[in-house]
């Protein structure tokens, strides 16, 4: 009985094993880029944490495209890459935003209730689709998270035409409707799915990232 234990923990593949798959490196380089996005939202460069944000939806929906495309995965990689994806997105499209909110409320209390707010419903959201999936296949229960970043990044687009104290509420009012949207029972389409939203991402990507990138100069 031993023997056969050991024999089966022999044949298990190592955690590092799978860092050398295409889509879980992906994965993990849209985790570095919200990393990144973190930091420069804490040190109150907000250009840069758009810049991080974006580019981790980019890899977000790469990652799910390469592995729809690549041949010869197994089924440990598939379930593996899975779950990678799944406890990324709560960081990608949960910490992060709550992260900008408290930040860019100077810390104070009452955004704290906001970042919270943001971050419990991307958590809601995620397990309702871990364990529901998608409706009727093809679409979402509540607004998809990775939109959560896609919107944020559009709306500081008009942060200069707003003072610090205004923008807050803007921003506050924007994350917590987007947290209702997240558990709310409309439904919404899965978008990268589609090669078409996939090039509007990328042209979004390379415009933003061009526009912000400029207001750091």
């Amino acid at each position: 009985m031993t023997t056969d234990t050991n024999d089966t923990q022999e044949q298990q593949p190592t955690i590092l094993s799978f860092a050398k798959d295409l889509p879980n490196i992906c994965s993990l380089a849209g985790l570095a880029c919200t990393i990144l996005s973190i930091y420069f939202s804490i040190i109150g460069v907000y250009e840069a944490a758009m810049i991080g944000m974006i580019w981790a939806v980019a890899f977000d929906w790469g990652d799910g495209m390469i592995a729809r495309r690549m041949k010869g995965r197994t089924a440990d990689d598939q379930t593996f890459g899975v779950q990678l994806d799944s406890l990324i997105d709560i960081v990608n499209y949960g910490a992060a935003p709550a992260i900008l909110l408290l930040s860019y409320g100077q810390f104070e209390p009452l955004f704290l209730i906001g970042a919270f707010i943001m971050l419990a419903t991307s958590a809601l959201r995620l397990s309702y689709f871990n364990t529901f999936g998608l409706s009727g296949g093809t679409k979402y229960t509540g607004l998809a998270l990775d939109s959560n970043s896609i919107i944020l990044v559009f709306i500081f687009l008009f942060e200069g035409l707003f003072s610090m104290g205004n923008f807050s509420i803007v921003l506050y009012v924007s994350g917590l409707t987007l947290a209702a949207l997240n558990v709310s029972q409309i439904k919404t389409p899965k978008l990268n799915g589609n090669p078409i939203n996939i090039y509007m991402l990328a042209f979004y990507t390379l415009a933003t990232t061009a526009f912000y990138g400029w207001k750091l100069l």
